[in-house]
């Protein structure tokens, strides 16, 4: 079983054949899909799956905090499934490939209190951009 499955069922998540496809389909390490190659690798495995019901089901993940939503550079929406272990990502200039990546140290602590403006900052959200080996 998946683990982003095991994470929603232990939420008490009703678990239906449709629902079930797109957490296998999310489930991974560095998957950052859009909603439609969800559907389209979702098809594959479960035919009679609508657009609708992935949009729906990836919606109430978001909503449930089981799975980011990552959008960069005005591209389509990705889901990122690793919603419980901190990460930033690394993300290709060129092909749009967006990749995992655990650095050392707090991110909010590399932001000078002068730099907050009396904002209370509680996350912060970091993305390295260059070019993949595919695109260099």
């Amino acid at each position: 079983m998946s683990d982003l499955l095991e994470r929603l069922r232990g939420r008490g998540w009703r678990v239906t054949s449709q629902r079930r496809v797109v957490a296998e389909v999310l489930d991974g390490d560095h998957v950052h899909l859009t909603a439609d190659e969800v559907h389209a690798r979702a098809v594959l495995r479960l035919p009679e799956i609508s657009r609708a019901t992935v949009y729906n089901t990836l919606g109430e993940m978001v909503l449930l905090g089981e799975v980011l939503e990552v959008s960069t550079d005005g591209r389509a929406k990705r889901y990122d499934p690793n919603a419980h272990r901190p990460h930033q990502h690394l993300v290709c200039s060129g092909c749009g490939t967006i990749r995992d990546v655990h650095t050392t140290g707090d991110p909010l602590a590399q932001l000078p209190a002068q730099e907050r403006f009396g904002f209370t900052v509680s996350a912060a959200e970091i993305t390295y951009r260059g070019l993949c080996p595919s695109c260099a």
